[in-house]
């Protein structure tokens, strides 16, 4: 599963966001057994009240978007870690925009053989 990128201060997906989606969603649709946590991300700026909501709302785009897809909303399950969890420390636009995220982790169901898992 391929985690997903923002632009800064957005949760809406972009054409190349719903790309990942869809091809995230065909491994899903394939492995039904597979049930996730979509963990939603910020980078630093921001307070941490306003990073948890838009890691929220990041995750929650995600789930309808994989919802319309056909995965059953039971096997998606929406956290936030707002800014707790960086992917990259550095202080530039090119970490932050690594760290505006929605990671995929398996939490029942599969395990890190399935193809493109980031477990």
């Amino acid at each position: 599963m391929q985690r997903v990128n923002f632009e800064y201060n957005q949760y809406s997906l972009t054409d190349q966001t719903r790309s990942v989606l869809d091809a995230n969603a065909a491994i899903l649709q394939s492995n039904p057994e597979i049930k996730l946590d979509l963990q939603g991300h910020c980078d630093e700026r921001g307070t941490t009240e306003y990073n948890l909501a838009l890691g929220q709302k990041r995750a929650d785009a995600v789930a309808r978007y994989l919802s319309g897809k056909g995965i059953s909303k039971n096997r998606l399950r929406t956290v936030s870690f707002g800014e707790e969890q960086p992917l990259t420390g550095g202080m530039d636009e090119g970490s932050w925009a690594q760290n505006r995220r929605v990671e995929f982790k398996i939490t029942s169901g599969g395990s890190s053989t399935v193809q493109g898992s980031t477990n």
